[in-house]
């Protein structure tokens, strides 16, 4: 099943064949948005995964991707310890 962005998610995951993304792609698209991504990103993210992919995102982070800052404020928010 395909992943469909709004265009002011796009940019976060500019390196990224956009029109191509699908369930596979879940823990990126999180990753970038919550990494990189404006409070419209976010806001779309949040409405749009459940907290139980959002967690797993957090618990295990793709390694050295995540921003020090970022990863510990969704951790916080999330209340979820990366491994």
């Amino acid at each position: 099943m395909k992943i469909t962005l709004p265009p002011f998610v796009k940019p976060f995951l500019w390196s990224y064949d956009v029109e191509n993304l699908d369930e596979k792609d879940k823990k990126r698209v999180i990753t970038n948005v919550l990494n990189l991504g404006t409070k419209e990103a976010t806001d779309w993210l949040l409405a749009e995964f459940d907290r139980e992919e959002i967690n797993e995102a957090i618990k295990n982070p793709y390694r050295g991707e995540w921003d020090k800052k970022s990863l510990n404020f969704w951790s916080l928010i999330f209340d979820v310890r990366p491994n």
